[in-house]
């Protein structure tokens, strides 16, 4: 560990790689990292876009390479389509920089292992963004799942249409919801799963069946279409009563990209214990392999019976 006067004063050099809603937050959040936090380690140098900004607010335009080169350059915020996290990791890692990166962090479970498996040999902070459980609707929700039985529950998220060449599989783009479940009901195992789509209405439904260790069942439906709300609702029975709703939360006065930026910062500075950095990386890992898992149900050729 090295003695705090030299942490205290050390300072990462930062790029930002992608800048849709996500990239332009990440931007705005490291200028103005929270007082006394430790994102106020780390330096924006610049950003990386296909598309040409020049600068935006401060930051300036920088290439893809000089990114990778630079000496200055000790972390990159990869917030690009989900399609191309994968290949960014990996030239980052490869560039021996630390990485941050929004989920889902590869659309293949085999990738993801890998690019683990690559920043720990070299030593480098793999940290994947998931801003969910940072709510504190989640939070709440967190607290009063505590210490209760469960019988059986569904969690439905609805939104939008995705573009699926982009975004990945709905178990990767959806895994958001998948998170939540494992962090609330431990370890699950997919009984069955299916999706139906309409392509000429542009909808689609994916419907997974889960078992908990004590198999109890979970549902997890994961719809998108036209003009639909992007919304959450649950149904969680207990041996004690449903829950409906989500329980009030207050609104945090620190914003999620912030609370996750602080997180990385804090790995960076050496501040997260291995309980917990080992903790994050099975929960990280084991939604991955679960959503290759559901596509792989999804995809199975229809049954035929003759």
């Amino acid at each position: 560990m090295q003695g705090s006067s030299a942490l205290s004063s050390k300072m990462f050099g930062t790029v930002v790689v992608g800048v849709g809603i996500a990239g332009l937050a990440r931007i705005r959040d490291l200028m103005n990292p929270m007082p006394s936090s430790p994102s106020e380690h780390l330096k924006l140098l610049g950003f990386v876009s296909r598309r040409s900004f020049g600068n935006i607010n401060e930051a300036k335009q920088i290439s893809l390479e000089d990114a990778l080169r630079s000496k200055e350059v000790h972390a990159a915020f990869i917030s690009t389509e989900n399609r191309s996290h994968e290949e960014t990791i990996r030239m980052f890692l490869e560039a021996g920089k630390h990485v941050l990166v929004e989920y889902p962090m590869a659309l293949s479970a085999k990738a993801a292992h890998e690019l683990w498996e690559m920043a720990e040999q070299k030593d480098k902070v793999l940290h994947v963004e998931h801003i969910e459980l940072l709510t504190e609707e989640y939070k709440q929700l967190k607290k009063e799942v505590a210490g209760k039985d469960l019988v059986k529950g569904t969690l439905h998220f609805t939104g939008s249409v995705l573009d699926e060449n982009k975004s990945g599989f709905p178990a990767f783009s959806g895994i958001a919801r998948l998170t939540w479940l494992i962090d609330l009901f431990g370890d699950l195992t997919v009984t069955s799963a299916t999706r139906e789509k309409q392509k000429d209405k542009n909808y689609s439904r994916m419907t997974v069946h889960f078992q908990t260790a004590n198999k109890k069942p979970l549902t997890w439906i994961e719809e998108r279409g036209p003009g639909m709300r992007r919304e959450k609702k649950i149904n969680f029975c207990f041996t004690s009563g449903c829950l409906e709703n989500f329980p009030e939360a207050p609104r945090s006065s620190v914003g999620l990209f912030m609370q996750d930026q602080n997180l990385f910062a804090k790995k960076l500075l050496g501040q997260v214990s291995k309980e917990e950095l080992a903790a994050e990386k099975w929960r990280i890992l084991r939604c991955l392999d679960l959503a290759e898992v559901i596509q792989q149900y999804c995809e199975e050729p229809e049954k035929i019976y003759s």
